[in-house]
Formats: structure tokens, sequence, C-alpha cells
């Protein structure tokens, strides 16, 4: 891994660049400007960063093209910065794959402490035996595998963390709030809503109902990994 990481920013805004970009360089980090959507999709594409924060409103492409086009390409973490703050704007960008969602006008030291949690996920120090076996299904954290029926399954660090972390603890019930904690790694400012679009995501891609181990949902508390 590359001991100084590439931060790349994209907003309409060079105010907005300009103030992330220096309280990011004050942490040591890489800082990219971009403008617009195409300049910073041809620049990722040629050179991909450590991780983006993405305007959602940008001339051109938008934050949301932006988002769906590196997603096809890259599991590159990506933070949306943008003034759209309702609750339907920030599970679109979830469902879109973005990491985190903080909504302008925000505190500098606040994102760069989101940035720093993201990165830490995404880039984590794990010991070889964070692995779960359960029949049908490998879940393996020093390397980020997941096998499911004897193939490789393609998940995001994300779902694949949610899966690894309720998979660990067996029959035992979490709420939104614990998993958000526990998995994001900090204190998320967004709709705990975050965590059902992943566990959809993930019921989705596991989906036989004859397993015998479920992702189970415990209304009004939250939700468990059952194992029969």
């Amino acid at each position: 891994m590359e001991s100084i990481q590439r931060i790349m920013v994209v907003d309409d805004d060079p105010h907005i660049n300009e103030l992330v970009k220096l309280y990011l360089e004050k942490e040591g980090y890489n800082v990219e400007c971009y403008l617009n959507g195409w300049d910073a999709l041809n620049a990722f594409k040629n050179n991909p960063p450590h991780l983006m924060i993405l305007d959602i409103m940008l001339p051109g492409m938008d934050g949301w093209d932006v988002c769906k086009e590196v997603r096809k390409i890259s599991e590159v973490p990506i933070i949306m910065l943008t003034a759209k703050g309702e609750t339907f704007d920030k599970v679109l960008g979830l469902e879109l794959g973005a990491d985190d969602y903080i909504v302008k006008p925000f505190d500098p030291q606040e994102l760069v402490a989101r940035v720093k949690a993201v990165l830490r996920r995404t880039n984590p120090i794990k010991s070889l035996d964070e692995k779960v076996e359960y029949p049908n299904l490998s879940v393996n954290l020093s390397n980020y595998n997941v096998v499911y029926k004897g193939e490789i399954l393609e998940l995001p660090p994300k779902e694949l963390e949610l899966l690894y972390f309720l998979a660990a603890h067996p029959n035992k019930v979490f709420t939104r709030e614990q998993l958000l904690e526990q998995v994001w790694g900090f204190d998320y400012y967004g709709d705990s809503r975050t965590v059902d679009v992943h566990i959809k995501r993930l019921r989705e891609k596991l989906q036989d109902p004859n397993e015998a181990w479920q992702i189970k949902t415990v209304w009004g508390v939250g939700y468990k990994f059952e194992v029969k």
C-alpha cells in the first residue's frame, strides 16, 4: 500500500474544493480537485484514488452518474458531500454504492474524521484468523473473500463487513444503531436505513431459504444471523 493516500474531491464550487483540500492535506493526504464529473471520471479511470469525495449537483455529468460509473469498475470508497439532505437522496446514494453521505453545510473536521473512518474500514489491518464458515458459506475478512456454494461472491466492502459481523455473532440480535457503530466504525449521522439497504442487498445475493443459516429480521429490534 502506498505511504501517502490519494483523495479525489469533485465539487463545482472551487471554494469548497480548496477548503477540503486544505484540511485533508494537513492530515497528510494527497488531494486532487475537479470541478465537473466528466474530468473526474476520466482522471479516475487513468489513476484511481484511495477515496473519492463527490458532490451530486455537478455540471454535465451529475454525482449520481459518476457514482454509478465508478461502481462499474471499482470499489474505491465514495463519500457523497452534497446539499441534497432528504432521506430519499441519502438512501439513493447508499444504494448506488456510496460508503457515506454528508450534507452541506458541513464541519471540515467531521469530514476529515469520516474520511479516516472510511479508509480504516476499506484498508483494514486484519489478522489471518478472521474467518467464519457455515455450510455453503465462507467469509474471510483477512482477504475480503466470500465463497457461497463453492463460488466466489463479489461483495462491496461494507456488505462483506456487515455479513462477517453478523455471522461472527450467530443468533445474537443487533439493533440498526449497534450495527452502524460496529460495522461503519464511527457515530453515523445519517439515516439508520443504511443498514436496511445493505441487508436487502445481502439477502438478494444469499437467496436460498433452505440454508441452515439465514439473516433474520427481528421486528422492532434489528437483525440477527440465525443458525439452525
